[in-house]
């Protein structure tokens, strides 16, 4: 092979790895970090804030390529409608920078290379990963059948809670479970406010979500979603006995809600799309709360 040669197709690989990359989202880590907080959350309860840190990068790792891997198959699903909305246009599928086959491709890889994570854990928790994938791969074709794909999302996105609390202690808790509750609630809120934005392209194109269900209510369901959750949070807390610090956490958590609803108080796009992003920080502080009561 000559030099010329060799360097197309290095170039070629390193196109293909780029184009990839663009289909996990790995420009754009919002989505694993909205994954990444719950299951921080149920490992700092779970091991009373001594959290094993082999458990910790198995789970960190497995947010990173299941988030991957759900952005991969959701792309598939949607290879007919991302080029019909206006923020999805330029994905690599709608633009057909990667075939379908390449996305499914990627897909099993990546939920390949999750399941060898899941392997270096209890057997319980092998058999509740299945549950996760079904959720996961079921989530991207919801929008055609249900209003509330929002809902699917939000348990597969969820369903890391249930299963730190098995690898870490062999059991799931009725605490657990209203952890993993408020985790579907909130995905139920972020996940509309991001519906918001694609709302006018999706009525259109028929799509389906949370967004277009409660219509010109939307901003009040989000508030009584947000106010179920933080509920919650403070019921997880008093029967979890968590000190000050915790409840300083939720009160920051409280005051983003606030400003959520401020920046979607216009229903304009850019505004909604803020209030999505914001949700990071809602969870940061829910976990920066949790580290500190068990620290201090």
């Amino acid at each position: 092979m000559s030099d010329s040669e060799t360097s197309l197709a290095a170039i070629t690989l390193g196109e293909r790895l780029r184009r990839y990359a663009l289909l996990i989202r790995f420009d754009r880590p919002i989505g694993t970090l909205l994954l990444m907080w719950p299951a921080l959350w149920a490992l700092w309860i779970a091991s009373g804030g001594v959290p094993d840190w082999g458990l910790l990068l198995i789970f960190m790792l497995g947010v990173f390529l299941m988030r991957s891997a759900g952005c991969a198959i959701n792309d598939y699903a949607d290879r007919h409608i991302d080029g019909r909305v206006a923020r999805t246009s330029g994905r690599p599928l709608a633009t057909g920078l990667i075939t379908p086959g390449e996305a499914l491709g990627v897909f099993a890889v990546l939920v390949a290379l999750a399941f060898a994570l899941v392997l270096l854990l209890n057997w319980e928790t092998v058999a509740l990963s299945g549950v996760a994938l079904l959720l996961a791969s079921a989530y991207p074709f919801m929008k055609r059948y249900t209003h509330l794909p929002q809902l699917v999302l939000g348990m597969a996105f969820g369903w890391a809670v249930p299963m730190v609390f098995m690898a870490t202690n062999g059991e799931v808790p009725p605490d657990a479970w209203l952890l993993y509750i408020a985790t579907v609630v909130w995905a139920l809120i972020y996940d509309t406010q991001y519906a918001m934005v694609d709302r006018s392209d999706d009525l259109k194109i028929g799509v389906k979500s949370t967004a277009i269900l409660f219509g010109r209510y939307d901003r009040i369901m989000i508030a009584a979603l947000q106010l179920g959750m933080l509920a919650i949070l403070l019921l997880v807390g008093v029967k979890q006995e968590l000190g000050p610090f915790f409840y300083i956490g939720l009160g920051f958590a409280t005051l983003l809600a606030g400003y959520q609803q401020w920046l979607i108080r216009e229903r304009q796009p850019a505004g909604c799309f803020k209030a999505f992003l914001n949700n990071n920080y809602f969870g940061m502080s829910i976990f920066l709360g949790l580290v500190l009561h068990y620290r201090i």
